[in-house]
């Protein structure tokens, strides 16, 4: 038999029987979503928060505005950190309760 005969049903043999691959590509994964925070933004333009947490990346918090549109926020930021302590002490307090 030809050698490359050989070789190429090998390699179909191969690839048919892997298991596919489910992950994104590594490029996408170590990727932090929040390259540049916003410091200042009043209260009144958001719509929505949204936290990220990833091991490659430091703690992101997502702003999406009244006008859709989305920025990345400063987790220092004053008021973000009093809206947080507030979440965490009455995910506590729920959790005491049960």
């Amino acid at each position: 038999m030809d050698m490359k005969l050989v070789a190429v049903v090998a390699a179909l043999v191969l690839v048919t029987h892997a298991p596919p691959s489910e992950g994104k590509p590594l490029s996408l994964v170590e990727r932090c979503y929040c390259r540049s925070t916003v410091n200042t933004l009043p209260k009144v333009h958001i719509r929505e928060l949204r936290f990220i947490q990833t091991p490659n990346c430091a703690f992101q918090v997502i702003a999406k505005l009244k006008s859709n549109k989305e920025v990345c926020l400063n987790p220092e930021i004053r008021w973000l950190q009093q809206y947080l302590k507030n979440a965490i002490n009455k995910m506590k307090k729920s959790k005491q309760a049960n």
